[in-house]
């Protein structure tokens, strides 16, 4: 007989509710960045300037999505 912790989690409404999400903005954002600034580090290092602007702008990028997922993570939240 299969018991409800037998089952895999399921991302359902009511499981999203019961879950708080851990993680600041601040921190997941900070993170992001301090992960980019080494990368972008080790290319100046290197004088690599293609990678260095390839980095900018995948930087930029991500930090955008991210700001999305956690807008849309803040909505969740308060419903």
């Amino acid at each position: 007989m299969e018991t409800a912790s037998d089952r895999p989690p399921r991302l359902t409404t009511t499981a999203l509710e019961a879950l708080r999400m851990s993680r600041s903005r601040e921190r997941i954002l900070n993170n992001l960045e301090e992960m980019y600034r080494e990368a972008f580090e080790r290319a100046k290092e290197t004088g690599d300037p293609s990678q260095m602007a390839a980095l900018d702008f995948s930087y930029r990028r991500e930090q955008l999505y991210f700001e999305i997922l956690l807008d849309v993570r803040d909505a969740i939240e308060k419903r």
